[in-house]
């Protein structure tokens, strides 16, 4: 192995080391300035050149990703998702239909919109809502999470690793929703039967909870978890805005509707953000305020960390280091495994944007695999995903404390569920 291929396997190990840690002992620093820091690495010591490290970055998968945060925006600053809350809270001394309708509008929402942004609107009016109802908000607010990515496994735009996979193979919309949704379907059902379960005639006992922060606080206060960043600032969400919504929704549906077109998805999602950002009502500097600049910078960064392993074929000699021990990464239920191993030991987006690197994307069908398996894995453990810890620190901003064990009881035999599902959907749809 050369000196510069060695060096960057080093840059690598650490930094996905450091990616599944959250940070680097001893240092101030989160997952994406660890990866921002592997991938300066990569270019100041010559394991990837300058122009080579700009090739590597997937402009397409970023413009769509930047495109989608501007109309979430708009949707955010019009009061909308706050608004849908509210409505939900129409069942709330119905405990078991509460559950059932929070969980499906918020997996619909997060498979047309951001699952992050979608768990953020919630879960503030899910807390003063059930703890001013007496109820426990805990199984509300798994329920929440889970329905989440649950959902958001259905499309292409529902989450970062599937806009990842969608762009990088150019995977048709309506052919992706038709392979993904029905199992992630059935995955809600049996999520909410697994909380109807151990949750059934527990509404009531309200856990005790830990003191909330100050009033003042709570209107501020901001999610510590890095990819959440774009949340930081004013917390307090604007009053409904019937006209603004109103636009939101029909750019958010014409955009819908494009995506099924030959038109290339990031073109037509760049548009709908332009005809949003020319508002004569909401300043640009407030839709670009609500931009998760934080996630922008760890997907450019780990295109660069992983496109320096690339460059000197070390995950192929991974990949056939796996073969030869019966892992085949083309095979759709040892893809599955892995995804689902990987996804938690360092994420979902970089777990994903490792294996793409090296599977057949010919092979249309292990990527809707991929898509279902990383995304699952996601409710395993409470760090599975951005979305869970946003609950989490908007829980406990609140008062409401979601611990590590209460999650995994929740988590776990949701994400055996949601597997075996997909096992016999892969056998099912071919």
């Amino acid at each position: 192995m050369s000196h510069l291929a060695s060096l960057a396997t080093l840059i690598f190990a650490v930094t996905y080391t450091g990616i599944a840690l959250g940070g680097l002992p001893g240092l101030a620093i989160d997952r994406t300035g660890v990866a921002l820091l592997g991938a300066i690495a990569m270019v100041a010591t010559g394991a990837l050149l300058p122009r080579e490290a700009a090739r590597a970055v997937d402009f397409p998968t970023i413009l769509l990703l930047y495109s989608l945060m501007v109309v979430a925006a708009q949707l955010k600053l019009g009061g909308f998702y706050s608004r849908a809350a509210i409505w939900i809270n129409r069942y709330i001394k119905r405990p078991g239909v509460f559950l059932g309708a929070l969980m499906l509008v918020s997996s619909v929402f997060s498979a047309l919109l951001a699952n992050d942004i979608v768990c953020l609107a919630f879960t503030p009016v899910l807390c003063e809502s059930l703890l001013g109802a007496g109820l426990d908000p805990l199984p509300f607010l798994l329920g929440l999470a889970c329905a989440s990515n649950l959902g958001s496994a259905a499309t292409i735009i529902g989450n970062p690793q599937n806009m990842l996979i969608g762009q990088m193979a150019r995977l048709g919309f309506g052919k992706f929703l038709l392979w993904c949704a029905p199992p992630s379907a059935l995955s809600l059902a049996a999520c909410y039967g697994v909380i109807l379960f151990l949750y059934r005639g527990k509404w009531g006992k309200t856990k005790k909870v830990s003191p909330g922060r100050p009033e003042e606080e709570k209107r501020t206060a901001l999610s510590t978890d890095p990819p959440a960043a774009l949340y930081t600032g004013k917390s307090a969400w604007p009053a409904y805005d019937r006209h603004q919504t109103r636009k939101g929704l029909l750019i958010t549906a014409a955009l819908i509707a494009m995506f099924f077109t030959p038109v290339p998805r990031e073109l037509s999602a760049i548009i709908a953000a332009g005809v949003l950002l020319a508002s004569r009502k909401i300043p640009t500097r407030a839709i670009l305020g609500l931009v998760d600049w934080h996630l922008i910078t760890l997907f450019c960064a780990l295109f660069i960390v992983v496109g320096g392993i690339v460059k000197y074929g070390l995950p192929g000699h991974a990949v056939a280091y796996l073969g030869g021990h019966g892992m085949d990464i083309n095979h759709p239920y040892a893809l599955s495994v892995i995804a689902l191993v990987l996804s938690n030991m360092v994420s979902n987006v970089p777990a994903v944007m490792l294996l793409l690197k090296h599977m057949d994307l010919g092979m249309t069908k292990n990527l809707y695999v991929l898509a279902l398996a990383s995304t699952y894995a996601g409710n395993l453990f409470i760090v599975g995903s951005i979305a869970n810890l946003i609950v989490v620190e908007q829980a406990r901003i609140h008062g409401v404390k979601i611990g590590f064990r209460e999650h995994a009881r929740v988590g776990v035999p949701v994400t055996l569920l949601s597997m075996l599902i997909a096992f016999a959907w892969i056998a099912v749809a071919g």
